[in-house]
């Protein structure tokens, strides 16, 4: 067996293959990778629009959290 690693194209290829086999192989899989990489973007857009409004008092999220049972 022969280093993948020494080519860069044959490394390229091999890993092609290996997604495209677990695309069809495993098609959950990928969709729950795909479903984490978009909480992860959703989330890191709300931390950043977070940071740009304005301080809140503890008192007013109780207040709005007691209003959303």
């Amino acid at each position: 067996m022969e280093p993948i690693l020494a080519d860069n194209g044959k490394l390229k290829e091999a890993l092609k293959q290996a997604l495209v086999e677990v695309l069809e192989e495993r098609p959950e899989l990928f969709s729950s990778i795909f479903a984490e990489a978009l909480e992860d973007i959703a989330l890191a857009r709300a931390i950043r629009a977070g940071e740009a409004s304005g301080n809140v008092s503890r008192a007013e999220v109780m207040k709005t959290l007691e209003r959303t049972r």
